[in-house]
């Protein structure tokens, strides 16, 4: 049993979200973007806004609501994203989550899966514009909170400027003032949704033209985004920046963040730091919640990304051998040398 943790120690949220919290944010991922990667990036950044995983209507009408909508207050600003296409489910779910302390209330009107088009819901929303414009005038109706979009330039293979933009003109006319665009089509057919990431060609310009012609909207982009040069380059032109598995998988990155995009000063904590800080957030949810530490780490494994040591680092804290010792007495053996000829496991328990 782990001991009782203190909690987390994290520097205060200070951006305020109603300036314009959309200027550099994490997307929405599923199987990743829970509580507890939020937390983590929390902990890198205190002024990029965070979403959750995408929690579909049925799932919060029908299942445990406090499972999918509990988040911890260090998180802010944070956002739901919804998955649904029914407009009464919708605004019943967001109510939910105003009432939960979300920041904003995100339709997925991206996602390309064969799974979320049974649900009539996801990409193929945007078949349905008059449709959508429903859903989020049911939701602005109910709740105090930002209601946005996030979304596809297209779907299948279709390359017209014209189908997004009066998408987006239609869903803008119901209340909807903020859109995030991921700049490549969803192929509903014939891909996987790792391959709609991927092989749909990205056409930046097609989200700049978009701004230029509703130039009222708020408009953030987002796809294949990699680098700083890249994410200052998009700010010239457009609103935001919604950054999605570079942040996952190089997480040190996020450290930089707040002094280059939001002129705060420097972080002062060290990769190490951190790293002891989401030990502590391990052993507290542990005591709290029963939640295995190995649940939360796989959030971090890309925190020592390209240093000396990283691919035993990550092996040590992705080894479920060690899943009886205190996350603390993991870092540390993570850190040290193991013996000659002994795996991780057998230099723990020598």
């Amino acid at each position: 049993m782990f001991p009782q943790s203190s909690p987390v120690t994290v520097p205060e949220t200070v951006f305020p979200i109603a300036e314009n919290p959309w200027r550099l944010s994490i997307a929405p991922m599923m199987d990743w973007t829970d509580r507890h990667c939020r937390h983590f990036h929390r902990l890198l950044s205190r002024h990029a806004l965070l979403y959750t995983e995408m929690v579909t209507t049925g799932a919060l009408i029908h299942g445990d609501v406090e499972r999918h909508l509990r988040f911890n207050a260090e998180e802010h600003p944070v956002a739901l994203q919804l998955g649904g296409s029914e407009p009464s489910d919708l605004a019943h779910c967001a109510r939910l989550g105003e009432q939960w302390g979300y920041d904003e209330i995100n339709l997925n009107c991206g996602c390309p899966s064969e799974r979320v088009q049974r649900g009539a819901f996801g990409a193929c929303l945007m078949a349905e514009p008059q449709l959508v414009a429903d859903c989020i005038k049911a939701m602005v109706d109910v709740v105090d909170v930002p209601v946005t979009v996030k979304h596809r330039i297209g779907i299948d293979k279709g390359e017209s400027y014209e189908f997004v933009r009066d998408f987006v003109g239609t869903v803008s006319e119901a209340g909807c003032e903020v859109f995030i665009v991921h700049a490549r089509n969803a192929w509903l057919k014939g891909l996987s949704p790792k391959e709609n990431r991927e092989v749909p060609p990205l056409r930046y310009e097609m989200v700049h033209k978009l701004k230029q012609e509703f130039p009222g909207l708020t408009i953030a982009i987002n796809g294949g985004l990699t680098t700083g040069a890249q994410v200052a380059g998009e700010l010239q032109k457009l609103d935001g920046v919604m950054i999605g598995r570079e942040a996952y998988h190089n997480p040190w990155w996020l450290a930089s963040w707040d002094t280059d995009f939001f002129g705060a000063e420097p972080s002062v904590l060290t990769r190490e730091q951190v790293e002891e800080q989401m030990c502590d957030y391990m052993a507290r949810e542990f005591a709290a919640h029963g939640t295995p530490w190995s649940a939360i780490a796989r959030h971090m494994l890309g925190l020592r990304h390209g240093l000396a040591g990283s691919r035993r680092w990550r092996q040590v804290w992705s080894d479920h051998k060690l899943k009886g010792l205190h996350p603390r007495d993991v870092m540390a053996l993570a850190h040290s040398s193991p013996e000659p000829n002994m795996n991780t496991a057998e230099a723990a328990c020598a």
